[in-house]
């Protein structure tokens, strides 16, 4: 059986595998035609270049909570929502909601374990708390914040509480009163 890699990160993939999970680089599908121009990078990996020395990716994962199953994002990955399977990783999902648009929203789980949600200019828009994400804009997401895409497809947010780091707390010095 012949072993699959990442083309950016020599990581190791799944033949199934749209994307890589390590990097989040688009993977070759095996009917491209070795004369296909390079597909674009993705806002990930462009992301991921430019801040190439920030420190490690944290572990955390942002869990959605959607009546027809969980969908979870990793941190320094994002996701794309819709019901076209030629683009979003979750289809899925929504297949059964005719109102969610095909590239309705994107979820963004960043290095640091910030959740962002951003509408794809959808037909029925996406919600937040109830208010409506402008079309191209992006949203800061916190546990327990309710996501609702077009009418009737509504999730929990569920994000691990950040721990803070172990480096900005600090102790008194002796002798000056603490």
């Amino acid at each position: 059986m012949r072993t699959h890699t990442c083309p950016s990160c020599a990581a190791r993939v799944s033949p199934d595998d749209l994307i890589c999970f390590t990097c989040g680089a688009n993977l070759p599908r095996p009917t491209a035609i070795r004369d296909d121009p390079p597909l674009p990078t993705t806002i990930m990996q462009e992301y991921m270049r430019r801040d190439e020395n920030t420190g490690p990716i944290s572990s955390a994962v942002l869990r959605l909570a959607f009546p027809t199953g969980n969908v979870e994002v990793p941190a320094g990955t994002s996701l794309l929502l819709g019901r076209d399977p030629a683009e979003s990783l979750v289809a899925a999902a929504f297949s059964q909601f005719e109102n969610v648009s095909r590239r309705h929203a994107t979820v963004t789980m960043d290095d640091a374990g910030h959740a962002t949600i951003r509408d794809e200019h959808s037909t029925n828009g996406t919600f937040v708390n109830g208010d409506r994400v402008l079309p191209g804009n992006t949203v800061r997401l916190a546990d327990g914040d309710r996501v609702r895409l077009a009418a009737d497809v509504a999730a929990e947010v569920l994000l691990p509480r950040q721990e803070p780091d172990p480096a900005s707390l600090s102790r008194p010095e002796a002798g000056n009163g603490a």
